[in-house]
């Protein structure tokens, strides 16, 4: 199977068998183009796929650093290639993974940004919750900080998806994994407001869209962004003023008044603790500074 065929025939499977997102597909999708690119441009033609070796592969990273790609890029895109060979060892068509021992790039883990409590306090204290606007971006902000929901998860909900009276939400996430988590009172409060003004944004009759954008369809991530990013501006300095950081803001809060990692690690939907022991970090570091400044013999 010459490599092209290769490539198209796993993001098929990739987006039909696997249910993977369309972030996800989109970004193997330009990953593998690259590949293909790097390979037809080395061998002067396009190999089948079990003729590529470790050694082809390996100077693929070295081709990518060339077009001045971060090293979180080139580990992306390395998966894509690992995940490709993957998928043909499984299905029988290659006996072994050329790009298993291709080293990704190591790269520094930054710490997420996230709110301080009184900030939060702020943050929702500044909506005009008497506006149709208002009232949902509320309730847009309070539940992905008081759920821990990614945006896309918040914005796929229909209306009846919360349960108002267990205060609870089925949530679809990566790969189609469903988890439930809790909502908070606050939270339900302001759907609840939301929903009553709701009307006003003007949605067809057969739209289920629980968050309407400002021409009554779903709301859309961009627009989420940019709602999430200006309401921040006032209320905090963190360097990052999307809605994910009210997702770390979740975690890093509930961590720090004593929650149990793998719960946390649940709720948000986290596959590895791995993924979710960075917020312990951000913890002992807060734990750090207030000792600092607070202990006489720490100075």
């Amino acid at each position: 199977m010459q490599l092209p065929e290769g490539i198209r025939t796993f993001l098929s499977a990739l987006e039909i068998e696997k249910g993977a997102s369309d972030h996800t597909v989109t970004a193997y999708r330009t990953a593998l183009e690259q590949f293909s690119a790097y390979i037809t441009e080395t061998w002067g033609a396009e190999p089948a796929i079990e003729d590529l070796t470790e050694a082809d592969i390996r100077p693929f990273l070295g081709w990518l650093h060339d077009r001045n790609l971060a090293k979180r890029s080139l580990r992306m895109k390395l998966a894509a290639v690992k995940a490709l060979f993957r998928f043909f060892v499984r299905s029988g068509d290659l006996t072994r993974n050329p790009a298993a021992l291709v080293a990704s790039p190591k790269i520094d883990r930054k710490l997420p940004s996230f709110l301080q409590e009184h900030e939060t306090t702020a943050l929702y204290a500044s909506f005009d919750v008497s506006t149709p606007k208002g009232a949902r971006n509320k309730a847009l902000c309070e539940l992905l900080y008081g759920s821990g929901l990614r945006i896309s998860e918040a914005l796929q909900l229909n209306l009846g998806d919360i349960d108002m009276s267990s205060r609870t939400v089925r949530v679809l996430g990566k790969r189609n994994k469903e988890r439930i988590v809790p909502v908070t009172v606050a939270a339900v409060d302001a759907i609840s407001a939301y929903e009553v003004l709701r009307a006003s944004f003007s949605p067809a009759s057969d739209e289920s869209a629980l968050f309407l954008g400002d021409r009554g369809g779903r709301l859309t991530p961009n627009s989420a962004w940019r709602i999430v990013n200006r309401v921040l501006g006032p209320v905090t300095e963190a360097q990052r003023k999307s809605p994910h950081i009210l997702r770390h803001t979740f975690a890093t809060h509930l961590l720090d008044n004593g929650a149990d990692l793998t719960a946390v690690s649940e709720m948000l939907g986290h596959s590895s603790l791995s993924t979710t022991q960075v917020y312990t970090h951000v913890s002992v570091e807060r734990l750090k500074e207030a000792y600092k400044n607070a202990h006489p013999k720490s100075r």
